[in-house]
Parts: structure tokens; C-alpha cells; sequence
């Protein structure tokens, strides 16, 4: 009883430790984003500003077009969203489904092609995008966000498919239920949070990704939000960091108010399949 008590507490020390080293660096960047210049330049660095301001948000909206930038950035990821699940759930389903030597070699390739750094693939991928002519376009970035988020959503998708017991769909099919019909209204609702969690995972890397997006759009007008916060550091290298950490302040919200939104469609999902199952 001890032993499981203690092993309890443990996890939960471990919990609290890994909540602060995610929250702390949040904090003080909202910290910083609502600090005059004057505290900024202060020494003895406080967590709660003594004289909080909105200067520094007045003038990230000036000097750079945020507002322009994440319209990029919203356009960019809610598509590859979209497209890597239409594209990763019936693949997921064929793979998880038909237990083959080629079935097994292509979730290895999956998992391999994960470890795949981007500086190895850029110049080629820069090649193709090329001779397609899609070269500093959204178009082009989001093709490349799709091929980059798909294999790991494929690998996702096909753990949730094998959670659905096939018993489901075969007394589906004893009731006449075509093959459709059967993944229309058996399987679909029950992978519903794997679809969920699949594209929450697609937004947010495309939402944050900086390198591709640097290196393949060079109209400042179709640059995206991780880009244009790279216009607050000046050529000697010098950041201005008030303007900075409001900039980038607001550049979490989206992925924080999408993730809270996709975590309740996740969890009625799960309990949704339970009660199903």
C-alpha cells in the first residue's frame, strides 16, 4: 500500500514538475509582453509588471502585419488540417485493417520517415515545388504541410482504427449494412476522437512551423505569423522585446483556444465510443 502510495505522489511530483516547465516560459513571456520599456530594461526582473502597458501591442500592430500574417498562417494550417484527415482516415483504415507484409512495411516507413531532419529534404522538395510553380504560394506550403503531417497521422489514425473491434462492423453487416453505410455510421462516429486528435496535431505544427515557411514564401504579403515575428529582430541582432512578446503572445492563442475547443470533442468522443463498445 505504501509502495503504490508513494509511486502515486511520485507520478504527481513528476505532473506538477513538467505543468511548470511548460507554463513558466508562458508566463513570463505574457509577463514581458505587458511590461514598459523601462521594466524591460530593468536589471531586477519582476513577474507581475509594476506598471503594465498595451503600448507594446499598439506598436507590434504597426510596425508588422500581424493581422495579415495570421490570416497566412490560419489559411495554411486549417488546410492541411482538413486535407491530411480526409486524406490519412481511409488510408489509416486500410492499413489497420488488412494485416499485410505491406501494410506493416508502410507503417514502418511511417515512423522512419519521422527522423527525417527538414534541411535534408528542403532542397529537393524546393526542386519539385519548383517545376509545379509553386513557389511562394500558400498552395504550395500547404502541399508541403500535408506530405509532412501525413505520415504521422496515418500512424495515429490506424491506432484508433484497431481500437474499433471488427466485431462492430461485421453485426452491421448482418443487418444489411453495406460496406458505407457501415463506415459512415459504425466506424466514423467512434473514430471521431482519433480524427479529432489527428488534426488538432496537423493545426498546431503548421500553425507553429517556422523553417518551410521561411524558406518557400518570400512575398511579405503571403508570409506567415512564425515569419513576420522574426521582423522584430534588427540586423545587429537585437531583439525588441516588447513588441516581440506581445507578438508572440498573441501567436499562441489560436493553437491554445483551438486546442480547448478539440479537447472536449476528444473526450465525449471517447465516452461516446465506450458506451457504444
Amino acid at each position: 500500500m505504501r509502495t503504490r502510495t508513494g509511486a502515486r505522489l511520485g507520478q504527481y511530483a513528476a505532473l506538477l514538475a513538467y505543468l511548470a516547465f511548460l507554463a513558466l516560459p508562458f508566463l513570463w513571456l505574457v509577463s514581458t509582453a505587458f511590461k514598459p520599456p523601462r521594466e524591460l530594461a530593468s536589471p531586477h526582473p519582476t513577474w507581475i509588471p509594476r506598471d503594465p502597458t498595451l503600448a507594446n501591442f499598439r506598436q507590434a500592430f504597426d510596425e508588422q502585419p500581424l493581422v495579415h500574417a495570421a490570416l497566412n498562417s490560419l489559411l495554411a494550417a486549417l488546410g492541411a488540417a482538413v486535407i491530411a484527415v480526409l486524406i490519412g482516415t481511409p488510408m489509416a483504415y486500410v492499413v489497420a485493417r488488412r494485416r499485410t507484409a505491406l501494410s506493416r512495411a508502410a507503417t514502418g516507413w511511417v515512423v522512419v520517415s519521422q527522423a527525417f531532419p527538414f534541411v535534408l529534404v528542403i532542397i529537393p522538395l524546393f526542386l519539385v515545388l519548383k517545376s509545379l510553380r509553386l513557389i511562394d504560394s500558400l498552395a504550395g506550403l500547404i502541399l508541403v504541410y500535408v506530405v509532412w503531417a501525413l505520415p504521422f497521422a496515418l500512424w495515429m489514425l490506424a491506432g484508433y482504427v484497431r481500437a474499433v473491434p471488427v466485431e462492430l462492423e461485421e453485426a452491421a453487416a448482418v443487418d444489411g449494412a453495406g460496406r458505407l453505410r457501415t463506415l459512415v455510421s459504425v466506424t466514423a462516429p467512434l473514430l471521431a476522437p482519433g480524427i479529432a486528435a489527428t488534426a488538432l496535431f496537423a493545426f498546431v505544427t503548421a500553425w507553429n512551423e517556422f523553417f518551410f515557411a521561411l524558406v518557400l514564401l518570400k512575398t511579405p504579403e503571403k508570409q506567415t505569423l512564425p515569419v513576420v515575428l522574426t521582423h522584430f529582430i534588427g540586423a545587429e541582432g537585437v531583439a525588441d522585446l516588447g513588441p516581440l512578446a506581445a507578438a508572440a503572445f498573441l501567436a499562441t492563442l489560436p493553437s491554445l483556444v483551438v486546442f480547448a475547443l478539440v479537447q472536449r470533442r476528444i473526450t465525449s468522443g471517447m465516452l461516446a465510443g465506450a458506451v457504444k463498445s
